[in-house]
């Protein structure tokens, strides 16, 4: 293991009022990339904005708390986590 972070993070769009959850490892990279138009639905939402992020030691933590944001089908609740 290298040391390198993963952080699963929530981008909000302005323009249509959503939010996007995802993972990485660059969390730079990975917001330039959004805002470049990579991917179908994060190109409708140019701009998109870093509104929260989660730190972990590898992908799998990463990618699990991703799902589990995921899968709460809430707004409510990813409105909680930026509040925090």
């Amino acid at each position: 293991m290298d040391g390198s972070l993963f952080y699963t993070y929530i981008l909000y769009s302005q323009s249509i009022d959503r939010y996007y959850v995802g993972y990485t490892e660059d969390l730079v990279l990975r917001l330039q990339r959004h805002n470049e138009g990579w991917g179908k639905y994060s190109k409708r939402g140019i701009p998109w904005i870093l509104v929260y992020s989660e730190a972990y030691p590898d992908k799998v933590a990463a990618c699990r708390r991703e799902r589990e944001i995921k899968s709460r089908k809430s707004r409510k609740y990813i409105e909680s986590l930026i509040r925090k």
